[in-house]
């Protein structure tokens, strides 16, 4: 039986990656020895989709898979973590599924970080 996901987000500094996970974002995690952290991700979810939805040129992603932050309130969220030192990758934006903005991850690609305006399968 599957008991949850583990997720990897590789980092050009994997160092910079686990502190800011670690420090800004404030996330739980266990040292598995050696600096190696695991972060607790709580409840999550998977989802598939597709990687193109349409002809023109941006109607596609090259991407195989992507990691995402859920949060209860995005704009209370980007104020602490702006307080912590986060920086925001873009503005927020407005999608049919739930209200987004990525944040830059240093040593990595940015995440996105979003609250849902949907009933998360994750919670119920």
């Amino acid at each position: 039986m599957i008991t949850g996901v583990h997720a990897l987000l590789y980092a050009d500094d994997h160092e910079a990656a686990r502190a800011f996970f670690r420090d800004v974002l404030q996330v739980p995690h266990v040292d598995t020895g050696g600096g190696w952290l695991i972060f607790r991700t709580g409840p999550s979810e998977l989802a598939t989709h597709p990687n193109r939805w349409g002809d023109g040129p941006g109607d596609h992603v090259d991407e195989s898979y992507d990691v995402s932050l859920m949060c209860d309130d995005l704009e209370a969220t980007i104020e602490e973590l702006r307080g912590r030192g986060a920086e925001l990758d873009g503005e927020v934006v407005d999608q049919p599924w739930g209200h987004t903005v990525r944040v830059k991850v240093p040593g990595a690609r940015s995440v996105m970080v979003y609250e849902p305006t949907y009933d998360p399968p994750a919670f119920a």
